[in-house]
């Protein structure tokens, strides 16, 4: 079983930038991929970014690019999500998963991840 703890939500301007950061319990496999995701109310959970714990390997969504960074420290079993220029769109609650990484690149569906945090607020006012 892994835990998953997010933290560092709250309500910026746009513009603005926030760091998200998801300290996991353990790291169960050899490769974990940490995925971040996001639901707005009334809307589906949306995939932000991803990567792979083993090589630093990333993905990103189209709505984020450029935008958004995701990072991990080893030796905090951390994975972080700057988050710059941010929209009112971007108001959501953020997720944090994990869960054996299986492909080349780290998976963008929410179904593939099995272990999922209790998700941070963020609130972009305009």
């Amino acid at each position: 079983q892994v835990q998953l703890v997010e933290s560092g939500g709250g309500l910026v301007q746009t513009g603005g930038s926030l760091r998200l950061s998801c300290a996991a319990s353990r790291r169960t496999f050899s490769n974990v991929a940490m995925g971040w995701f996001r639901q707005a109310p009334g809307k589906e959970r949306e995939f932000v970014a991803a990567i792979y714990w083993i090589n630093g390997i990333t993905r990103y969504g189209d709505s984020v690019k450029g935008r958004f960074t995701i990072s991990r420290d080893n030796a905090k079993n951390t994975v972080y999500l700057q988050m710059n220029s941010l929209k009112p769109e971007d108001t959501a609650v953020y997720y944090c998963a994990a869960d054996m990484g299986r492909g080349v690149v780290p998976s963008i569906i929410a179904a593939e991840y099995r272990y999922w945090g209790q998700g941070t607020q963020v609130t972009v006012s305009s």
